[in-house]
């Protein structure tokens, strides 16, 4: 099993995040669970893949060449890929992984966590997604989610589809436990699409 960890380039204004990190690469290794991420040595994403190196862990990178031309690649890696656009970062970290998990970051961590969590609702995959609720983080965001299912603008099932959990170990034991129920939409109607398996 692998999970693909989506995380700030920066750590954050607190440290609660760059625990939360470390533990959950630490956790990930100890469980013998792959990490990928994007491949950075900075901020939030490579104190996690620091972690879960110094367990032993796999930990795979995935990283633009723009980016990697700027030397903010890490060099420690069990694997490095480096592709040409972001398109093809997400692509293949998606393709590499069994569920998602978004640390604290910014709007391109939350740029692959709804992207991630759209592709589970249209059906694309049935892979779980979740945020790592470190110190409160996510909490406004949680709330926020609320209120656009109030809105109609989400269904209250596909909205429980994300995970929020502020300690590791219950976020891995419901990504488990809690698989993605596949709840057609009216573009099954249309499409005449199948569930995802």
């Amino acid at each position: 099993m692998r999970i693909c960890v989506y995380a700030g380039s920066s750590v954050g204004a607190r440290p609660e995040y760059r625990v939360a990190a470390a533990e959950l690469g630490a956790l990930l290794a100890d469980e013998g669970i792959g990490l990928v991420y994007g491949g950075g040595n900075i901020g939030l994403m490579g104190v996690a893949a620091d972690a879960a190196l110094a367990k032993g862990g796999e930990v795979i990178g995935v990283i633009t060449e723009q980016l990697h031309g700027h030397n903010l690649s890490h060099t420690g890696l069990t694997r490095l890929e480096i592709v040409p656009t972001m398109h093809d970062r997400k692509a293949l970290m998606a393709d590499l992984s069994d569920a998602f998990v978004a640390l604290p970051g910014g709007i391109g961590t939350f740029e692959e966590l709804f992207e991630a969590w759209t592709w589970a609702q249209l059906g694309v995959h049935a892979k779980p997604v979740a945020l790592f609720n470190a110190g409160g983080f996510y909490d406004k965001l949680a709330g926020f989610l609320d209120h656009v299912v109030e809105e109609k603008f989400l269904k209250a099932v596909h909205r429980q589809t994300l995970v929020v959990e502020s300690d590791p170990r219950a976020l891995l034991k419901s990504l488990r436990e809690n698989p993605v129920p596949y709840v057609p939409k009216w573009l099954d109607k249309v499409a005449g699409e199948q569930p995802p398996k």
